[in-house]
């Protein structure tokens, strides 16, 4: 996608780990035999034996996306809260950056005058409508 923002490609590369349930056991070889099956997704096996650690670029694939498959397969994925939040976090990152990937760039008015004449049209808090002769009152 072009865009006329400076976008460092390292930013959409991510590295995340999936964290599976102790119970049932050998889900580990299962996940990563389906999800090496997918192209440009690099999935490796932690010497934790209860997760994946998957790379892949966030122009192809989400987290959300990788994991919503692995439960619609039927694996079970951990469900501690600090997993929970984990995993929300990261699927609101990923979504946000490819939000703003696809915003098209605000165009900001160069002149300050232009900003200055809008002010001075606006009804803004600063404007009395106090007649002057009784603001002078004393």
């Amino acid at each position: 996608m072009k865009s006329g923002r400076n976008l460092n490609a390292a930013e959409f590369q991510k590295r995340r780990e999936i964290l599976f349930t102790k119970f049932p056991p050998g889900q580990i070889p299962e996940a990563l035999d389906i999800l090496r099956k997918l192209p440009q997704l690099v999935v490796q096996s932690s010497p934790d034996e209860r997760n994946l650690i998957v790379s892949y670029d966030l122009h192809q694939y989400s987290l959300e996306e990788l994991e919503t498959l692995l439960i619609d397969k039927g694996f079970h994925l951990d469900n501690t809260l600090m997993s929970k939040l984990s995993r929300a976090l990261f699927y609101y990152v990923e979504e946000t950056q490819m939000h703003n990937l696809q915003a098209p760039e605000r165009l900001l008015k160069k002149a300050p005058e232009a900003y200055v004449r809008a002010w001075d049209q606006h009804l803004h808090g600063d404007h009395d409508d106090t007649p002057p002769e009784w603001r002078e009152y004393k």
